[in-house]
C-alpha cells in the first residue's frame, strides 16, 4: 500500500517556513544538498532539477505530491504553472484556480483524496510537501515523517503542523546528521 510521507525541514523551534513563507535561512550544506538531490531527487522542483543535474532523473520515491494552497501560492504570477511537473500534483484549495491541466485542484476533503490515492493498485509513495494546516488535517493519514532538523531558530513562521491539539505518536527507524549541524529523521507511526 502507498504511504503518505511528511518530508519536511524544520527550524529547532518547529518552523518550515518564515511568516512570509521564507525558507532560505536553513544552512543547507554542499554535503546535504547532494544527499538530497541522489536519495530524494522527487522533491527537487522541476524547474531546479536541471540546475542540478537531476534533469531526466526517474523518480525514486515518489510519483505523486500533495501541497496547500500557500505552498503553491509562490508560483502564482510567474511562468511555472507546474512546479513539480515529474510528480502527479494535487493542490488542496477551496479559493485556488489552476489553469494547468498537470495540476489538480483538490476542493474537496483532503483526507478522502489520500484516502483515494493510499487505495491506487500501483504507484509510489505520496509526498506532502508542505503546509502546517495541510498537514495538521491530514495528521491521521501520514504513514511516515522524514524530518529535515535544521540548526537554526527561526523565532515566528509557519509551524509544521498548524491545528488542533491532537498528540500522534511516532517512532524514530533512522538518523543521519550532516557536516551542516542538520539531522534527518526517519520516523513511523506507533
Amino acid at each position: 500500500m502507498r504511504k503518505l510521507v511528511y518530508y519536511v525541514g524544520v527550524s529547532l523551534d518547529g518552523y518550515i517556513a518564515g511568516p512570509n513563507a521564507e525558507f532560505d535561512f536553513y544552512p543547507v550544506s554542499d554535503q546535504m544538498a547532494a544527499w538530497m538531490n541522489d536519495r530524494y531527487p522527487d522533491t527537487v522542483p522541476t524547474h531546479i532539477r536541471k540546475l542540478v543535474g537531476l534533469e531526466g532523473v526517474p523518480n525514486k520515491v515518489f510519483d505523486t505530491l500533495v501541497m496547500g494552497r500557500g505552498t503553491y501560492e509562490p508560483v502564482l504570477g510567474t511562468p511555472i504553472t507546474s512546479p513539480y511537473a515529474h510528480l502527479r500534483q494535487y493542490v488542496v484549495s477551496s479559493t485556488l484556480t489552476i489553469d494547468d491541466p498537470t495540476v489538480q485542484v483538490e476542493t474537496g476533503d483532503p483526507i478522502e483524496l489520500i484516502r483515494r490515492l493510499k487505495a491506487e493498485d500501483t504507484g509510489m509513495d505520496i509526498y506532502l510537501c508542505g503546509g502546517g494546516k495541510l498537514a495538521a488535517t491530514l495528521l491521521p493519514e501520514i504513514d511516515e515523517i522524514i524530518l529535515k532538523s535544521y540548526p537554526v531558530v527561526a523565532g515566528a513562521g509557519i509551524p509544521m503542523f498548524s491545528g488542533q491539539f491532537r498528540p500522534t505518536p511516532f517512532a524514530p527507524t533512522r538518523r543521519e546528521t550532516f557536516d551542516n549541524g542538520a539531522q534527518v529523521t526517519w520516523l513511523t507511526r506507533a
